[in-house]
């Protein structure tokens, strides 16, 4: 079944020290556009979790956020820099020694100076992280995928209720091209008997001039190629492929032949018909801009 370009997909993965939050979303692009916010410390995962989106996803512009809450503080070691501390000890008592000030040495003074704590990060499994995080990526892309497939079978059903329609119109051209050019040959011999009064109408002359007449307006190839491109269409509907820019050729295609029979018809109705065609053909043109 075809699927929409549009949907969204979240995903929250909770692990020991951690909890990691994924979300897509995207909307219509003629290419794959994937953009991906990690934090700083998962920078290195953003071409994997690209290449996951890409295992997905065809067309549309699709951004990846992922943020990672710390429910442990695993990451951070603070240490005691005991030489330095010392340096500052001994450098505070030759002050107090030689000097008349008062000695008011604290914890929360000394824990103010210049490098007296050491901060040193934990050292991470790259590829735990990397495994972790795309685990969450593909749970998120299934919630995704699933909201884009019943999107495209709505849309799927929609699309097959205006080839319907269409077919309804291609039928009465169809059937009103031939009543057209009975219409034209009859008032063909009425004016004619109005001209010539009481002389005798050439039937051959009218015939002949019927036939050309026929000929010029003759839609049959056009509606034949019409009913082949629907059903083409019917068929690319329930294809599991990508079938976006296929369907944008299609409806190319369907356009050139109702452009042709509008130039062709010189009948008000199967004129009127033409132009209700365009207006379903646009709209189907809007909606498959939607499908991957």
């Amino acid at each position: 079944m075809i699927k929409s370009m549009t949907g969204y997909g979240r995903a929250v993965g909770a692990f020991a020290d951690k909890q990691i939050t994924v979300e897509l979303r995207s909307v219509n692009n003629r290419y794959l556009d994937c953009s991906v916010k990690l934090p700083r410390l998962y920078a290195f995962c953003e071409e994997a979790v690209k290449q996951a989106v890409k295992q997905s996803v065809t067309r549309g512009k699709v951004d990846v956020f992922v943020t990672v809450n710390l429910t442990q503080s695993t990451d951070v070691s603070i240490g005691l820099n005991r030489p330095v501390l010392e340096g500052y000890l001994a450098a505070m008592k030759t002050i107090a020694d030689g000097y008349p000030v008062r000695d008011d040495i604290s914890v929360s003074a000394l824990s103010r100076l210049p490098d007296v704590f050491t901060v040193e990060k934990t050292e991470q499994d790259e590829d735990e992280l990397k495994a972790q995080l795309l685990g969450v990526v593909a749970e998120a892309l299934a919630g995704y995928d699933a909201m884009r497939r019943t999107e495209g079978e709505a849309l799927a059903r929609d699309l097959n209720a205006k080839a319907d329609l269409i077919l309804e119109k291609v039928a009465f051209v169809e059937a009103r091209s031939p009543q057209s050019v009975a219409e034209y040959r009859e008032k063909l011999y009425a004016k004619m008997q109005e001209v010539l009064a009481s002389a005798a109408v050439d039937e051959a002359r009218i015939l002949t001039e019927a036939a050309i007449f026929a000929d010029k307006v003759a839609v049959d190839e056009e509606t034949v190629r019409l009913r082949s491109h629907l059903d083409q269409l019917r068929t690319m509907l329930r294809s599991s492929e990508p079938i976006g820019r296929k369907l944008d050729f299609l409806m190319q295609e369907i356009n050139r032949e109702t452009n042709t029979i509008g130039s062709k018809c010189s009948d008000l109705e199967i004129a009127r018909t033409v132009v209700d065609l365009k207006a379903e053909l646009e709209k189907i043109r809007e909606q498959i801009q939607n499908i991957e």
